[in-house]
């Protein structure tokens, strides 16, 4: 392979991308103007949804005198239908959970639980002889609806164990300790955004790829491009190698406008290097998308409106649209290559989850394989049919 060829093609292909006005907008323009609408749009935390949470339960005082009061609380937690209770044993097993992003809270209920829960029935009008604990609660930073909506859920069912009954205000020996994520309130929805932004922004990739091959078509270049020594090979790392260079410009220029308005996540070097890779890796794939695309398209406007079934589904139900959608829609977006790109940078960005994480190494594994054939598959079906 020659490398000299390689990276002639590679500036030509940057060139090309920077005197045409169509292409230089989705790849700059694009990604800055969405950042900055979407930024100025949800500058504060929206509504709510419905969902089910996963809440992992460490119970301290699984015996004892008084442990019917912690098995009675964790029953009627059982019994609310948004909750999904999970027992474990140890707090260190749930917290690796709940960074992981497997379970949205964690519930730890102290030793003397049963303790304090008698003592103020023993004497309800009598603080002074009350034993006083906290219930200690942490919740999962990536999810906004998590975040909202459990607090408040745990205080009733709490309420609900004391009395039997759910009174407005009565004074308890029991309080629950602010939970350890308590953001939320500097928190904004373009927070929980930003992830799937950086995503949608390189999915586009897929209609520029297909445009530039059939307009190389259309002008006979790839015809002429086959009358010199460039291989095969050498073609395609210099269409891979100046597309991943367009996705990194895209990242950047996310991020810094992302920077604009406000957004600051807590990583740090290690953690924004492996969220990079990440979005490279995820550009191959849109390449490869866009190589199929340009096999099957005659034209540079066919292949606009093919890349769209490519662009559509990723965009909608593996960003951070898919948060927003129904059930049965989040589970089709798992099918979607953008949803783990996704899922691993809202792990980095907002759990600041290590990047040894298994939920980290599962996603960037997903993409990577999906990549992998996408751009193979790309490969053999341009060479085969869309040359000509």
């Amino acid at each position: 392979m020659n490398f000299q060829r390689v990276s002639s093609l590679v500036r030509k292909d940057l060139k090309k991308m920077i005197r045409q006005p169509a292409t230089l907008f989705l790849i700059v323009l694009f990604p800055v103007m969405l950042t900055l609408a979407f930024g100025a749009s949800f500058g504060a935390i929206g509504g709510t949804q419905s969902a089910t949470y996963q809440i992992a339960v460490v119970n301290m005082e699984s015996s004892g005198p008084y442990q019917q009061w912690s098995q009675h609380f964790v029953e009627n937690l059982t019994h609310i239908e948004l909750l999904n209770i999970q027992a474990f044993s140890d707090n260190e097993t749930a917290q690796a959970d709940l960074i992981q992003g497997k379970i949205q809270a964690v519930l730890v209920i102290p030793g003397n639980f049963g303790q304090s829960c008698d003592s103020f029935w023993t004497a309800p009008t009598n603080p002074s002889l009350w034993v006083n604990t906290t219930l200690q609660l942490h919740l999962d930073s990536g999810s906004m609806f998590a975040t909202q909506a459990i607090p408040p859920i745990i205080q009733q069912v709490l309420t609900a164990t004391l009395y039997g009954t759910q009174p407005i205000s009565i004074p308890t020996p029991i309080q629950i300790g602010s939970p350890s994520l308590i953001q939320a309130s500097k928190t904004t929805m373009f927070d929980y955004m930003a992830p799937g932004i950086f995503a949608y922004a390189t999915i586009f990739l897929t209609m520029t790829v297909a445009q530039s091959f059939t307009e190389d078509r259309e002008k006979g270049l790839l015809r002429r491009i086959n009358t010199t020594p460039t291989t095969p090979t050498e073609f395609m790392i210099s269409q891979a190698i100046s597309n991943m260079a367009a996705a990194l410009i895209q990242v950047a220029l996310v991020f810094a406008m992302a920077y604009l308005v406000g957004y600051r996540p807590y990583i740090d070097v290690v953690s924004f290097t492996l969220a990079f890779i990440i979005v490279s890796i995820f550009a191959l794939c849109n390449v490869g998308f866009g190589l199929i695309t340009a096999a099957i398209a005659k034209s540079s406007g066919a292949a606009t409106g093919i890349s769209f079934i490519f662009i559509m589904p990723q965009m909608f139900l593996g960003t951070f649209v898919g948060a927003a959608l129904s059930p049965s829609a989040q589970v089709a977006g798992k099918f979607m290559p953008s949803y783990y790109v996704t899922d691993a940078l809202t792990s980095l960005f907002l759990r600041g989850a290590p990047v040894s994480s298994p939920t980290i190494l599962l996603d960037l594994s997903v993409v990577t394989i999906i990549s992998g054939i996408s751009l193979l598959l790309g490969i053999l079906l341009f060479r085969k049919y869309g040359k000509t």
